[in-house]
């Protein structure tokens, strides 16, 4: 197994393992090392069915399963991402996809990590972009940072539908998800390093006037979102990568015909842990 760096910022590949076979202890660790250090890990040329996913995914943690996309589907804890329609044709991507956002943000306890393998891909494009949090909050004057960690960031399931397709949320999410306030800047628990944690699901700042909170957003995801901080992956049929929903934001690109060919990829994602307020 090599684990060899892809940019020169974050993102790495590992190569040379097939994932159908357990993983050792000793390969746990250093995938993990690799983890915390680049963010996002690719692992090449993986003939992965759902069961195997789900089994490789297991060996990271608990799972954190979004049943309510995957009612009724053959293994509900894997979910298809696809941009077929109910007979199986190809159409545009949906706008939700392409806004930067971690995974379950909206959530009292967050995702850690989400798995997704690239089982049928476009010719060209259907890329998937992440930009690096910590990086982005490192960049920062001090004094600006010292202001930022006072803050905290509601994130909202029901208004980030509202904004993304106008949509109402039923009153079971209600209940379930309701608005949650978490720190701007949370520690990355294994490295310590603080990020800024924002995206399509944060709604706005506590304690200060709404639209001076969606502004200081809007302004901070220009800041994360911008070159220096964003890796640009293109996808090969067969990678499986693991990104780390804690420290990076992430969005697919609309940058291939969606309405003439396949985009099929499936994933699982890991529970995380409460952030410490």
């Amino acid at each position: 197994m090599e684990i060899r760096a892809l940019s020169n910022t974050f993102a790495a590949e590992i190569v040379g393992r097939d994932l159908t076979m357990p993983l050792h202890d000793e390969e746990l660790g250093r995938i993990d090392e690799a983890f915390v250090r680049h963010h996002v890990l690719v692992f090449r040329d993986q003939v992965l069915d759902k069961r195997a996913q789900l089994d490789v995914t297991l060996q990271f943690g608990e799972l954190d399963v979004h049943a309510g996309l995957n009612v009724g589907a053959d293994i509900p804890e894997v979910h298809t991402v696809s941009n077929l329609d109910a007979n199986g044709v190809p159409r545009k991507a949906s706008l939700a996809s392409q806004m930067w956002h971690s995974d379950k943000s909206y959530r009292a306890i967050p995702s850690t990590a989400t798995f997704l393998h690239a089982i049928d891909m476009p010719p060209g494009g259907g890329d998937t972009c992440f930009a690096d949090t910590q990086s982005a909050f490192a960049a920062l004057p001090a004094e600006r940072q010292a202001h930022l960690r006072q803050l905290r960031v509601v994130h909202d399931w029901g208004r980030s539908v509202a904004r993304n397709n106008g949509g109402v949320i039923s009153e079971k999410e209600r209940t379930d998800w309701p608005p949650i306030a978490h720190p701007l800047i949370p520690c990355h628990p294994g490295s310590g390093r603080e990020g800024i944690f924002i995206g399509q699901h944060a709604s706005h700042i506590e304690g200060i006037p709404f639209a001076a909170g969606e502004a200081l957003i809007a302004e901070l995801l220009a800041h994360v979102t911008s070159p220096p901080f964003v890796y640009q992956h293109r996808w090969r049929e067969g990678d499986l990568l693991m990104w780390d929903n804690r420290c990076l934001l992430h969005r697919a690109l609309d940058n291939f015909e969606g309405d003439q060919y396949r985009r099929i990829l499936h994933r699982t994602v890991t529970r995380g842990t409460a952030i410490p307020m």
